[in-house]
């Protein structure tokens, strides 16, 4: 294919395929792991991913009034934690002279969140309250089926549809014949009665039977729970937040642990490598009774953070209700930091706004509070950008920085939270037991499984070696068992 078409592919398409496995294995996920198919696909993908620019999308090339009238965007989560692809039909309208820009739009939403959380999957949203005959566009609803099947691999996890029109069956019923059996299985249609089945309500808004009060607008660019300003009255958790006297006392028990890790932490002064060793061994005396430990580091421009993507907590039977988030900075600069979260009446982080020195690591203690408990739909955003060596890191200067820094400097890691139901040694890595975490998509079911059955071969393997080894011992002791008796009846013969 490459031969034949390289100059219809985009060159860093091509770059990314041959250095990122989790793009090619989501492609060999999504066609079952027949080659030819993938490949039939990646061609397919490459060549649509040219055609409409898609790695230079961007809010600036496309016309502002898209952004404006909310037909598309990304918000909330459903009950299994995936983010929601909303498509408020009753906003869209055929035009065939919008059409590209349109459906560019979408490549463009895709893309932006591809890139952002990694390929995680979504669920598609299609809002039909208040539609007619006049919203129906199935060239449209196609492109968007065919982004899902055709472009963008194993990235689709269900679709719901919200009170569908009768008069749009007919429609609908063509729809289905573009879908394969694998994306058919995934149409939930669903009416206010049961569309929380899969989403719960704080994430729906009122005409759906939910109580989320978010308000579409534009600017900013609507793509996560971290809209607020960079300031300090948006919803960032503070370890100077109003504390009852019960949570004051329940922290002061920790005070002192939490004084050694910084005194401690202030300390680290060593090089980059040193630090990689050290985060490495166990740092039990500095830890929070119940932190796990980091497994996987998400290596940025200016912080390392370790987890790389989710922290775990403990359900209400488990009772773990602490995490550790560690930073390292790998500048030559200081770097302040700033940590917000989609639930900040849930969690406090100590420190949550603060500075890490150059070359030192930082311990990031978040923690649930009062009677609350962590769920699969809560975010936590970690903020960071270097500062000039003159800047005092003080609360003051922080907050006067946080207001001038520009968004372009501003260097932002998510991580999500996932809950654990039964408790299991903190000290285990995914190296000693790759089924500790639960699986928790189709990607992970896959991976286990291609896992089990390569062990699988390697014992079918075996026990055909095994086997044929006892078939040779067999034969060979038949041969000499002849051998002897025919020698026997020899050594007769000359007797007689």
């Amino acid at each position: 294919y490459f031969l034949d078409k390289s100059d219809k592919y985009d060159s860093r398409d091509v770059e990314r395929l041959q250095q990122d496995d989790k793009w090619v294995e989501n492609y060999l996920i999504w066609r079952h792991d027949v080659v030819d198919d993938t490949l039939k696909m990646i061609d397919e993908s490459f060549q649509w991913r040219k055609e409409y620019t898609v790695n230079d999308l961007s809010e600036s090339v496309l016309p502002k009034w898209l952004f404006e009238i909310g037909a598309l965007f990304l918000h909330g989560y459903d009950k299994e934690g995936y983010k929601l692809f909303w498509f408020r039909v009753k906003h869209h309208t055929r035009d065939p002279k919008q059409q590209l820009d349109k459906k560019k739009l979408v490549a463009f939403w895709l893309e932006h969140y591809a890139k952002r959380d990694h390929g995680k999957p979504l669920t598609v949203v299609f809002d039909m309250a208040e539609t007619g005959i006049s919203h129906i566009d199935l060239d449209f609803v196609r492109f968007i089926v065919n982004c899902f099947t055709d472009y963008y691999p194993n990235f689709l996890t269900k679709i719901v549809i919200f009170e569908m029109p009768w008069i749009m069956n007919a429609a609908f019923k063509i729809v289905k014949g573009w879908l394969g059996p694998d994306a058919i299985s995934m149409l939930k249609f669903t009416n206010k009665s049961d569309v929380q089945e899969y989403i719960s309500g704080e994430y729906l808004p009122p005409h759906m039977g939910g109580t989320d009060s978010f308000k579409y607008s534009y600017p900013p660019l609507v793509d996560d729970d971290f809209q607020t300003p960079l300031c300090e009255n948006g919803p960032i958790t503070s370890e100077d937040e109003h504390e009852s006297k019960e949570e004051i006392d329940a922290d002061t028990k920790e005070t002192g642990e939490l004084n050694e890790a910084q005194n401690l932490n202030q300390k680290k002064m060593n090089s980059i490598e040193q630090i990689s060793k050290s985060e490495e061994t166990e740092k039990t005396e500095v830890k929070p009774k119940n932190a796990k430990k980091a497994l996987t580091t998400f290596k940025g421009s200016l912080l390392h953070i370790s987890p790389a993507e989710e922290l775990y907590f403990g359900s209400k039977e488990t009772g773990e209700k602490k995490c550790l988030i560690v930073l390292t900075n790998v500048t030559k600069n200081v770097v302040a930091f700033k940590v917000r979260t989609t639930a900040p009446e849930k969690y406090r982080v100590k420190p949550s706004n603060s500075s890490c020195e150059p070359g030192t690591s930082l311990d990031i203690i978040v923690s649930l509070h009062g009677g609350f408990a962590a769920s699969l739909q809560d975010r936590f955003l970690i903020m960071a950008a270097e500062m000039d060596q003159s800047s005092g890191a003080g609360v003051p200067e922080l907050t006067q920085f946080w207001k001038e820094v520009p968004r372009t400097k501003v260097m932002e890691h998510r991580l999500r939270c996932h809950v654990i139901e039964s408790s299991k040694p903190s000290s285990l890595t995914l190296k000693d037991n790759a089924f500790n975490i639960p699986a928790k998509t189709n990607e992970d079911l896959h991976i286990q499984l291609t896992h089990l059955l390569q062990i699988n071969k390697r014992l079918e393997e075996q026990m055909n070696r095994c086997l044929w080894f006892q078939q040779l011992s067999v034969v060979l002791s038949l041969l000499s068992v002849t051998v002897a008796a025919f020698c026997f009846y020899l050594a007769s013969a000359q007797r007689s």
